[in-house]
């Protein structure tokens, strides 16, 4: 058998000198176009159109639409002139029907996905709709409820594998050793991704340390000593770092204004105060006993939201605890049930989107981005900590974390 190749030249025609074939069976969706459209500005043209001698159109009507979308005067194409009238037009079908034809092996494919949204890749370009993504993706909805397993953190080891510096990636997510507050750790952590979104429940003056509950006899804390940098509750320098526009910060209500002032002063504008209200009390010295912790909802100044939930959500969030089954025991002094992180990601972000999480604790953000088909870009200064996240995150996923 003898077949014959297309010529190998590829010519620049202007637009105006192509015919599209009228009978052309192959429809185009506005929609579609506009997709192909964002993939020639993101690809450049990558298959020249197929033409006839006198410039009837054979293969890429809606790329010649695509090109008049994107103001493009001149088209590349190649001009098939072995084809006879018959072939011209079983070809227009054979070309659209073959393709088809193949399917996909969806393991791989969400591999593949998985592996741009580390990148920071807009998912979006490759063609996929946001249900497709989804799916793919394993996102699950704001009513899907809490995973099994999602919330349970391990011990911090007396001894950890993490030292400073560590750059571990655990499938999407990217988990860095270093400090939120130094330009050349955010960098590294980032490596040119723009996350749009920050989540994160940074230590904020609350001094923890349960000991005293264990020594007053009130209830035995399973993971005792200090987190680092507790002392403090403004966080400007970090804030400051974060290239994107839209922050969720947890923090304990006594210091609500100076997390507010120093978001306010990193450029962002407070919209709302979120109210976590806890199924139980928190134990404490204090004449009242606390019951509910706040986040501050922060959007830059003179960016939106991008918002994604729906128009009827109220400021308080009744979320379980993720110690419930530990009888007041506590994990990095303020650990956060993933919802409590999953919320924001889910209204604020679209799937395959970049999060940013510069204090990762026990890697509560990363558990939330892996359930909703997000990547976390996160940030742990204590060594310790970095190995609860990434030994959390293979007991959760079944996969191997790989430090770079």
């Amino acid at each position: 058998m003898t077949i014959q190749f297309a010529p190998e030249a590829i010519e620049q025609w202007p637009i105006e000198r192509l015919r599209p074939y009228a009978k052309n069976a192959k429809t185009h969706a506005p929609d579609q176009v506009a997709r192909i459209a964002a993939s020639m500005a993101e690809f450049s043209w990558t298959v020249p159109v197929l033409v006839s001698a006198e410039g009837e159109v054979i293969a890429g009507h809606g790329r010649i639409l695509a090109a008049g979308e994107l103001g493009l005067a001149n088209v590349p194409v190649i001009v098939l002139e072995h084809l006879s009238e018959a072939q011209r037009r079983a070809y227009r079908i054979a070309d659209n029907k073959l393709t088809e034809l193949g399917g996909w092996d969806d393991s791989l494919l969400s591999d593949e996905l998985q592996a741009l949204s580390a990148d920071g890749f807009d998912l979006s370009l490759t063609g996929l709709d946001e249900a497709e993504l989804d799916r793919l993706l394993g996102e699950l909805g704001e009513n899907t409820g809490v995973i099994a397993g999602e919330d349970e953190v391990p011990e911090p080891p007396a001894e950890p594998v993490t030292r400073p510096g560590d750059l571990w990636v655990l499938g999407r997510h990217r988990l860095l050793c270093g400090d939120a507050t130094v330009a050349s750790d955010v960098e590294r952590l980032l490596a040119g991704t723009v996350p749009h979104l920050m989540v994160t429940d940074p230590p904020y003056g609350v001094e923890y340390d349960p000991t005293w509950r264990n020594e007053v006899g009130v209830s035995t804390a399973s993971r005792t000593g200090k987190v680092a940098n507790d002392h403090r509750a403004d966080w400007r320098e970090a804030w400051a770092l974060f290239p994107g526009d839209v922050a969720y910060v947890w923090h304990a209500g006594v210091h609500a204004s100076t997390v507010a002032d120093s978001l306010v002063a990193a450029g962002f504008g407070i919209r709302s105060q979120i109210i976590w209200a806890k199924p139980r009390l928190v134990l404490s010295r204090g004449h009242y006993h606390w019951q509910h912790e706040p986040a501050w909802y922060a959007v830059r100044d003179g960016a939106t939201g991008h918002w994604q939930g729906a128009r009827d959500l109220t400021t308080i969030w009744e979320i379980g605890s993720a110690d419930q089954g530990e009888d007041d025991a506590t994990v990095h002094g303020t650990q956060k049930p993933v919802e409590c992180m999953r919320r924001p990601i889910l209204n604020n972000s679209a799937t395959g989107a970049a999060v940013y999480e510069p204090f990762s604790g026990s890697g509560t953000t990363i558990i939330a981005a892996e359930t909703t088909g997000r990547a976390c870009f996160a940030m742990e200064l204590d060594p310790r900590y970095c190995d609860v996240a990434v030994e959390r995150w293979q007991r959760f996923t079944g996969r191997q974390a790989v430090r770079q």
